[in-house]
């Protein structure tokens, strides 16, 4: 059940209550002199916080199957391949030669 805040119009003074809607409606039919002040709605999750959406095991397991098919891809970097450790190291250590001198024509 939500709380609602309302104010009283003859004085002017705002006040909370806490009750479900159809009580509500009942509370402002009731009482005509006072009104429901609009208030901003809360949303809860976990992109407010700069988590972001998490993914599951099944969605893990393809992006790498698809950064095996294409290992030089930027994919492959993000997602670890089924390389071995070598193949890995070899080809950051070519990467790492490639930036210091790139291929002259």
């Amino acid at each position: 059940m939500p709380t609602y805040r309302f104010r009283n119009m003859n004085n002017g003074k705002e006040y909370d209550k806490f009750m479900s809607n159809a009580e509500r409606e009942i509370y402002l039919k009731t009482h005509p002199l006072v009104a429901q002040v609009p208030q901003a709605i809360a949303i809860v999750g976990d992109h407010i916080m700069g988590v972001g959406p998490k993914t599951d095991a099944g969605f893990e397991d393809r992006m790498s199957q698809i950064a095996n098919a294409h290992p030089g891809s930027p994919l492959a970097s993000k997602y670890k391949s089924n390389e071995s450790h070598a193949k890995i190291k070899a080809r950051s250590v070519i990467e790492k030669h490639k930036k210091k001198r790139p291929l002259v024509s």
